[in-house]
């Protein structure tokens, strides 16, 4: 007699206990905005609208006077939409979780308590070993915005300011070409009868897409070039038109270099940007023409390149007008403040909503691609390397 079979194993076929569902505890989040006192930064994390999004859920806000002045928010919008304003800055800092655009320097880290939240930029370029020695030293919890990814593998932070630099270049281009002091007099634009702008990118990331986007609105002829033949297609397709496009060749990039009116750096590289011009061939430049190198934070794709400031963002070189600002974002301040916020706001609410960060950590695998320290341990690969430091996986640490 034939046995019946089953689809089931023996095993799973036993009777099994019953699992209820653990109900998550709504946290409630005490997040602390200090005021931005690093030069040149007038960015701030969260608008009065993101605040009133985050109070409205039942959280605190706690923010330090002025520190949305530079982005043209005042106290009083703020006080509106439900924070509460505090001159001391101790008190700012002595908050749970503290949320700002620039990494807390040493003397900041000083006043955080044990055990706090700090969600910033990390410029891992700028730091220094003894940085992540007093942060482990505090047991903090470090997350840098810039690491976190999205659902789709990308790095919102990073593309957001990308695309603001992209469009700035080409409108500070345009500013610097039409100064008949500074450019040419020329006008950033197509003209019946009137030769076109010639703009050159190089780097056919998103803020070579981007510049290339604004640039061909306004009428100009652009060349990008990159050594990426599927980021070259990718732009294409992007722009959804055809427009010159060429690997990093040296011929072909000092042909274009000769005859363009603007040059666009927008290269990244492992360590650092690569140079790709160099001085003989801004030397062939025409006089008047202009150098925009957005990855001058990188150090830069030019070789004739130096930082400067927003106070003096340019200086003449072989009469070519070149401007080196690291940190172009924050010249559209407001801008760039509500493109931060809107990264920002729904992480908020989303770690609120699962009960604090430890709760967000163990399932959004983004938000842990962008913790660098937790609770006083290194978990960062790129910091360990570069500083020498020990680190750990963050999944051995959180299950």
């Amino acid at each position: 007699m034939s046995q019946a079979s089953s689809p089931f194993s023996k095993q799973q076929l036993l009777p099994q206990e019953e699992t209820l569902e653990v109900i998550k505890q709504k946290g409630e989040l005490f997040i602390g905005i200090p005021k931005e006192n690093q030069y040149q930064e007038k960015r701030v994390c969260l608008t009065p609208d993101a605040v009133n999004a985050i109070t409205a859920n039942g959280h605190r806000v706690l923010l330090e006077s002025g520190a949305g002045e530079g982005a043209n928010f005042s106290d009083i919008d703020y006080t509106n939409a439900g924070a509460e304003i505090t001159r001391d800055t101790k008190k700012v800092f002595s908050c749970p979780l503290i949320l700002k655009v620039e990494p807390p320097t040493l003397s900041e880290i000083d006043m955080l308590n044990p055990q706090t939240i700090v969600i910033s930029a990390l410029q891992i370029k700028t730091q220094n070993k003894e940085y992540f020695e007093v942060m482990a030293k505090r047991r903090l919890t470090a997350i840098a915005f810039e690491y976190i990814r999205d659902d789709d593998g990308n790095y919102p932070a990073v593309r957001s300011l990308s695309e603001i630099a992209g469009i700035s270049s080409i409108l500070i281009a345009s500013e610097l070409m039409s100064n008949p002091s500074t450019g040419n007099g020329l006008m950033f634009g197509n003209i019946s009868g009137v030769p076109p702008v010639e703009v050159v990118i190089i780097g056919a990331g998103t803020v070579g897409e981007y510049a290339a986007r604004s640039a061909l609105g306004l009428g100009a002829n652009v060349k990008v070039f990159d050594n990426s033949i599927s980021k070259l297609r990718k732009l294409q397709t992007n722009l959804n038109r055809t427009l010159y496009t060429s690997t990093v060749q040296p011929k072909n990039l000092l042909k274009s270099l000769k005859r363009c009116d603007v040059a666009i750096g927008a290269t990244r590289g492992k360590d650092r940007s690569p140079i790709v011009v160099s001085k003989s061939m801004v030397e062939n430049m025409k006089k008047g023409s202009v150098i925009i190198d957005v990855s001058i934070d990188m150090g830069g794709c030019f070789e004739t390149s130096e930082i400067t400031t927003h106070g003096k963002p340019t200086f003449e070189k072989y009469g070519v007008v070149h401007y080196g600002v690291p940190n172009i974002p924050s010249r559209y301040p407001r801008t760039s403040s509500i493109s931060i916020s809107n990264i920002f706001t729904p992480y908020l609410l989303k770690i609120g909503e699962e009960g604090g960060l430890e709760h967000s950590l163990r399932f959004d695998k983004g938000l842990r691609n962008g913790l660098y320290m937790y609770h006083g341990i290194l978990t960062n690969k790129s910091v360990g390397d570069w500083f020498g430091l020990n680190y750990n996986d963050i999944n051995f640490l959180i299950f």
